[in-house]
C-alpha cells in the first residue's frame, strides 16, 4: 500500500541495497530496483558475480500498480535484477542512461525507457504535484576497469507543486566514485537538500575499488554540503568491502555526524522542504 507523506515533504521509503520508493503527492518514483532474496546471485557482466546478503524489506508484489516512473542508475545486476525486469509492468517510463535504455528497449521491451544524457532532465506530473528528474555526472570505475563496466548517472530529483517553486531537492549519487564530475555537481547545484549516497566500497576481483568506500562519500558530503545524508547500498552483497561503519566514523571526524539520517530497510524517511528528517 503507498504511503503518501503529508503535504509538501518527500517520503522515501528504503527497501535495501540502492532500492527506494519515493512519494510526493500522489507521484510515486522506485530507484534501481533490486529484489532477489537472500542467497541469490547478482550478475555483474563478465562472469562476476555477487551474493545477496540481506533480504529486501519488500518484494516486487509490493510495489505500488500506480508507480509514474523507475529511476535507473544504471544497467548492473544487483539495481536492475531479473525479478524487476520479468516484474515490472513494460509500459513504466524508466529514466536512465542512454545505454541502458537502448538495452531495455531492445533487450527486455520497456518501450518507454528513457536515456537522459548528462544534465538534461524528464519532468513528471500527477494530480499538481511536480518532480524534475536530471541526470547528473557519475563514474563507476577510474583507470582499467572503466572500460568494463556500464555507464553510470546520478540523479537531481526536484520536488515541488506543479504551478510553484521547487520545495526540495535530492540527490542520488548512483555507484559513483569521486571525480571531477562531483565539483561541477557541487556548482551547478548549490542547494541539496537531502544526499542519497551508494557506498560500500564495492571490490573487483584485483582490487578494484568501484563504489565510495566511507571516506571517499564523506569526501562526496564535504564537497556537495547537503543538508541531510542517508547512506546505502553498503551491507548487501559478498562484493562490499566498507561497513556503513567506515561513513559514521569518518563522519563523526568530520562533525556532521548529526546530518546523517539512519533509514533501515522498510522504514520510511520524511523529508521536508527545509530537509528534516523523521524516521517512521
Amino acid at each position: 500500500m503507498t504511503v503518501l507523506p503529508p503535504d509538501d515533504t518527500v517520503g522515501i521509503r528504503f527497501v535495501g541495497n540502492a532500492t527506494t520508493l519515493i512519494h510526493y503527492g500522489r507521484l510515486t518514483l522506485l530507484t534501481d530496483p533490486n529484489f532477489l532474496h537472500r542467497g541469490q546471485y547478482a550478475h555483474l557482466g563478465y562472469g562476476l558475480l555477487a551474493r545477496r546478503l540481506t533480504e529486501p524489506a519488500l518484494t516486487i508484489r509490493d510495489i505500488p500498480r500506480d508507480l509514474d516512473a523507475v529511476v535507473l542508475s544504471h544497467l548492473h545486476g544487483d539495481h536492475w535484477d531479473r525479478v524487476a525486469r520479468r516484474g515490472l509492468d513494460r509500459s513504466l517510463p524508466v529514466l536512465t542512461t542512454p545505454h541502458a535504455a537502448r538495452w531495455l528497449r531492445l533487450r527486455d521491451g520497456y518501450k518507454r525507457a528513457t536515456g537522459l544524457p548528462t544534465w538534461h532532465s524528464h519532468t513528471l506530473e500527477r494530480d499538481g504535484s511536480r518532480v524534475t528528474v536530471t541526470a547528473l555526472p557519475g563514474q563507476h570505475a577510474l583507470g582499467p576497469p572503466r572500460r568494463l563496466l556500464p555507464p553510470v548517472m546520478g540523479s537531481l530529483l526536484e520536488f515541488g507543486p506543479a504551478n510553484g517553486p521547487v520545495r526540495l531537492r535530492l540527490y542520488i549519487s548512483g555507484d559513483t566514485l569521486l571525480f571531477d564530475g562531483i565539483d561541477e555537481i557541487a556548482r551547478r547545484c548549490p542547494d541539496i537538500g537531502l544526499a542519497v549516497l551508494h557506498l560500500g566500497g564495492t571490490t573487483l576481483p584485483g582490487g578494484w575499488v568501484v563504489t565510495m568506500d566511507g571516506a571517499q562519500g564523506a569526501e562526496l558530503v564535504d564537497r556537495l554540503r547537503p543538508r541531510a545524508v542517508m547512506p546505502v547500498h553498503y551491507d548487501d552483497y559478498s562484493v562490499f568491502r566498507s561497513p556503513l561503519t567506515d561513513f559514521l566514523a569518518e563522519a563523526e571526524r568530520r562533525g556532521w555526524v548529526r546530518d546523517v539520517v539512519r533509514c533501515e530497510p522498510g522504514h520510511l524517511a520524511r523529508v521536508t522542504a527545509e530537509a528534516e528528517v523523521r524516521v517512521v
